[in-house]
């Protein structure tokens, strides 16, 4: 499976050109100079283009077009609030569309919510590398093969992926990676008209946020960064420390559906559960799951995608409860439906392009290993502590080793020396960005501020807890910063 979450970046290639905490070089200029030309885009939103160069070392040179869409501000404005949800290959155009459950009322009134799809994605040059069919195969790869032709088929798939892109999307792969989102983003900035960035990143966006920040340290506002990824990390060492924190989601769900009448596991007891679970999965990799759906198999890592992707929000936990009873007794339909909406895969077999640009921005950030041995070598040291979920999520196919364009990426520490106070939210138990990579960035910016919450779910903010919610909101509209480590308690479970 490897690089399940959505969620990661690490510090990527840096094109070369004036320092940007500078003012922009006059080839620059025309681009930082610009003005959106607004128009509505339906349920009192706008929408934009934002044109960038496609190589900054070249801004002279071709240029591409950043989707943008805003909701204005009811009240009193401040100025703009960008939002980012993750991914990477996340939308932040649909991410805006959900404003009013993003951003709390407070904020809302005092700024115009903006939201853009970052190059390589969705509507702003999206990368393009496999058809819907062949994406269904590549996402169904056995990610723990127990023969020579399973490897090889594994290896196939990693290949074939990096081909494909290669074909379709050859001269945008070099000049997807967070750096270019985060020049990219400051145009958009400029043409808001703000002085300072005022942002909001989730997952993935988090690591755009401090990439920004450390590109462009006086021109930070306030920016929240919640569900944080460690710069520092390997692409193998960030898969594997999510595997470890699957692991402890799975064991707080378990401890919740031991509360319920409908929990289907024959044993109470955690570690048992755990073993049937691992005999699912094993059932599954012999005989697949029965398919009520369509033609596909709902092999073993459809089952791991399915059972992983509910642990992102405690509120679909119920909704993992029952896929699992019907599950043990053989059908995997709504497994199968729960890892489609992870996947972002339509009723007509189509995707989003959000794999295609997780992995091409994700091989191309990262520092990782150039050969297929070395891959697995690696990923086998990752799954330590992951022993149920680390072979899926730490291991997978190798698509990176065979990626066109190769990472010069060393995970560095980011650390905005001279940005205001930044601030940063972890979650304990979040399955996706493990706590401790919140510690581990709020320690290495200057300025960073910890905001600690004691629950489960991936990220924070508007997520149930009134504490986060208050200290970020005020932070948002005043850009008065908590104190670092402050820390909100547990919200009681409602169902």
């Amino acid at each position: 499976m490897g690089l399940l979450v959505t969620g990661f970046a690490a510090p990527g290639r840096q094109s070369p050109q004036e320092s940007p905490t500078r003012a922009p070089t006059a080839s620059l200029q025309t681009y930082y100079s610009q003005r959106l030309a607004w128009s509505g885009c339906h349920d009192g939103f706008q929408c934009a283009k934002l044109t960038v160069p496609l190589d900054y070392a070249q801004p002279t040179g071709e240029k591409i077009k950043i989707s943008v869409i805003r909701l204005p501000a009811r009240g009193k404005r401040i100025g703009s609030v960008v939002i980012n949800p993750g991914g990477p290959g996340g939308s932040g155009i649909d991410y805006a569309r959900a404003a009013t459950s993003v951003l709390s009322s407070d904020v809302r009134s005092r700024f115009d919510v903006v939201g853009f799809d970052p190059r390589g994605v969705g509507a702003s040059a999206p990368v393009r590398c496999l058809t819907g069919p062949k994406l269904d195969q590549y996402l169904s790869l056995d990610a723990t093969p127990d023969s020579p032709a399973e490897t090889k088929a594994l290896e196939q798939g990693g290949k074939d992926f990096a081909s494909a892109c290669e074909a379709r999307s050859a001269k945008l792969l070099p000049h997807v990676g967070t750096a270019d989102a985060a020049r990219d983003m400051d145009v958009l900035r400029a043409a808001l008209g703000d002085s300072g960035l005022t942002y909001l990143g989730k997952s993935y966006g988090t690591y755009l946020g401090a990439v920004y920040a450390n590109l462009f340290p006086k021109k930070v506002r306030a920016l929240v960064l919640d569900g944080a990824i460690d710069p520092t990390l390997s692409l193998i060492q960030l898969n594997g420390a999510q595997a470890r924190s699957f692991e402890v989601a799975f064991r707080s769900f378990l401890g919740d559906c031991f509360q319920s009448t409908s929990c289907p596991f024959a044993s109470h007891q955690k570690d048992e559960a755990f073993d049937q679970l691992t005999d699912l999965l094993n059932r599954a990799d012999k005989t697949p799951l029965r398919n009520n759906l369509d033609g596909r198999k709902i092999n073993e890592s459809m089952v791991v995608t399915g059972v992983l992707a509910p642990l992102y929000d405690r509120t679909e936990w119920p909704a993992l409860r029952q896929a699992l009873v019907a599950a043990f007794k053989g059908n995997g339909t709504s497994l199968l439906r729960l890892a489609d909406m992870y996947n972002e895969r339509y009723p007509n077999g189509t995707y989003t392009n959000e794999t295609d640009a997780n992995v091409a921005i994700n091989c191309l950030d990262h520092s990782y290993p150039k050969t297929v041995s070395g891959y697995a070598d690696e990923a086998h040291k990752a799954m330590a502590g992951a022993p149920h979920f680390g072979a899926y999520v730490a291991g997978g196919s190798p698509t990176c080793a065979y990626w066109p364009v190769k990472t010069t990426a060393t995970d560095k520490p980011l650390q905005a020396i001279g940005a205001p106070p930044i601030v940063v939210v972890g979650t304990t138990r979040d399955p996706a960005t493990p706590y401790r990579w919140a510690q581990a960035l709020a320690s290495q910016l200057s300025s960073g501020r910890l905001i600690s919450y004691d629950g489960d779910g991936h990220t924070a903010y508007r997520m149930g807890s009134s504490c986060v919610d208050q200290l970020v909101d005020r932070y948002l509209i005043s850009r008065t910063a908590p104190k670092d480590g402050v820390r909100c308690p547990e919200v009681s479970s409602t169902g």
